[in-house]
């Protein structure tokens, strides 16, 4: 479906309702293969258009007769298909356009007959902006299915709360969340920070497909935009570039909090937990310097502390893995990583940490929560002093952290205990959000699920991952169909507050196209340009 001067009638409206969606008959002319799931039409009513979306179709009943002795004749074929063969489609409206185009909302009905068309541009365009005319609110993230314009999201609005991309291994997660994140970026009123536990998203990338092409990452697009910190200088080394800087970090800067959320990792019983409680108590930020280093005197530590040593050797043995991670020094006293990297932050510089080499669970888990937790802090503060000065120079610049396996953050158990559940209950009025990355958002914790403000959520196989992300909806059902009707590469479902209305869309291509828009909105400025 293209647009074009005078759009085709594709049918007319027979009954509905505003909370069940309405009826449509097919044109005898109307081609079926027109007529997909997640496809978007135009109801025409006497004030308003209904923008509406196709959420089933029907190949309604025919007389027995025919069934029994179906027509073999094409000619006779013809003759009984206007009187005896019918198809019909539900349409769920969405949103009413008056005659200036202006954006409403669906509080009427279309009358009976009232003819069903195809979409234009402008009426695209009149729902979800235009990114040329005003890149610094939209960004061109696709186009509807069958149509050549662009769908855009509205980049304030994505950055008011946190949300989530969502779909199963191999449906393009990591390739959409740079493409994302590019918008993000370009948008110089906002900065994120990406834990990029497979080195992802700041340098060259392979391409998924056969052709093992790569792909531009976003410190190749944005120069002056991106820092990379690295905890494996060497492995950023051998892919071209060198970390802006080199991530040390001290025992000091392990608080017991952060060990909470390893818990299941580690498999530590609660008892352990309560011991590490208890050396903080007794021994304040030194407490994993003086565990790591008693060795032999673990008895005599549990007796000064008043826990059980059983418990206090299971503590040792777990956290024992810390002395051989090279990004720890046991003699740094002072941390200044954290600061450098909320310094590039608060500058406009956006920050990537790589982990190299080290893509366990285990480091990925431990240096998002010492860094997150800080950050936290620091926003805090800074928000609660500008609420006393009103100074636009005391305003934190808006963060948008991004995530990866973020049920293993965000899962019920751990979820009340992490600061990153904090973040996503809690950090919107601090100018903090989340972006999570899952393909598993079954085991994310449902409450963070509800507060997630947009989802973009490629195809799912789980029942249970699809009813987790659609939980609570007014038009469950109906979406439920679109996202079975997915392709497994390129088509999302993007829904919630960045976009007016829930809609099916082909992604963006990230490539040459891409990049050269990109330089053409003068988004590769220099590091000079933000300091």
């Amino acid at each position: 479906m293209t647009d074009t001067s005078s759009k085709k009638i594709l049918g007319t409206i027979l009954a509905g309702s505003l909370s069940d969606g309405f009826t449509m008959r097919l044109d005898a002319s109307t081609d079926l293969d027109q007529i997909k799931i997640g496809t978007f039409v135009s109801i025409v009513g006497s004030e308003y258009r209904f923008f509406s979306m196709i959420t089933n179709i029907f190949l309604e009943p025919l007389p027995m007769e025919l069934i029994h002795y179906p027509p073999r004749n094409r000619i006779i074929f013809d003759l009984i298909k206007k009187k005896y063969m019918h198809t019909t489609a539900v349409l769920r409206p969405m949103v009413a356009l008056n005659d200036k185009l202006e954006r409403l909302s669906v509080t009427s009905i279309p009358s009976h007959f009232s003819p069903v068309k195809t979409v234009s541009n402008s009426e695209i365009t009149a729902i979800f902006g235009n990114e040329q005319d005003n890149p610094e609110i939209f960004f061109s993230i696709g186009t509807p299915l069958h149509m050549n314009v662009s769908v855009c999201l509205n980049l304030p609005k994505l950055l008011e709360r946190s949300n989530g991309i969502f779909g199963k291994t191999g449906t393009g997660k990591t390739f959409l969340t740079r493409l994302v994140l590019a918008g993000v970026i370009r948008n110089t009123s906002a900065v994120t920070l990406i834990f990029d536990m497979h080195s992802e998203y700041g340098l060259q990338a392979r391409k998924e497909g056969a052709d093992g092409s790569f792909v531009k990452g976003l410190k190749t697009l944005f120069p002056g935009k991106i820092a990379i910190f690295s905890l494996d200088p060497q492995s950023t080394k051998r892919r071209g570039a060198t970390p802006d800087v080199a991530i040390n970090l001290s025992y000091q800067a392990i608080q017991v909090e952060d060990i909470l959320s390893l818990q299941h990792e580690l498999n530590l019983h609660p008892t352990a937990c309560e011991s590490a409680y208890l050396l903080e108590v007794h021994y304040k930020t030194n407490w994993l310097s003086i565990l790591l280093s008693s060795g032999d005197q673990l008895k005599e530590l549990a007796l000064e502390i008043g826990c059980h040593p059983e418990s206090l050797t299971a503590l040792h043995r777990k956290l024992k893995q810390i002395q051989r991670l090279p990004f720890f020094d046991a003699e740094l006293r002072h941390d200044t990583v954290v600061e450098q990297l909320l310094e590039y932050l608060q500058s406009g510089v956006s920050v990537i940490i790589e982990f190299g080499n080290y893509t366990s669970t285990f480091c990925y888990l431990l240096l998002a929560n010492i860094i997150t937790r800080r950050i936290h802090t620091f926003y805090v503060e800074k928000t609660e002093k500008f609420l006393g000065t009103h100074k636009k120079t005391d305003e934190p610049r808006k963060l948008l952290i991004t995530i990866e396996e973020s049920h293993k953050f965000l899962n019920p158990q751990t979820a009340r205990q992490t600061i990153f559940g904090t973040i996503a209950r809690e950090m919107r009025k601090y100018y903090v959000s989340l972006l999570v990355i899952d393909q598993r958002p079954s085991e994310i914790d449902q409450e963070i699920i509800s507060q997630l403000g947009t989802k973009i959520i490629a195809q799912l196989s789980d029942e249970r991952d699809i009813n987790a992300l659609l939980s609570g909806s007014s038009t469950t059902q109906e979406l439920k169909i679109v996202l079975a009707a997915l392709d497994s590469k390129k088509q999302v479902l993007l829904t919630g507050h960045a976009v007016p209305m829930p809609i099916v869309i082909e992604t963006r291509s990230y490539d040459e196209k891409f990049y050269t828009a990109l330089a053409r909105q003068g988004t590769t400025v220099t590091a000079s340009q933000l300091y």
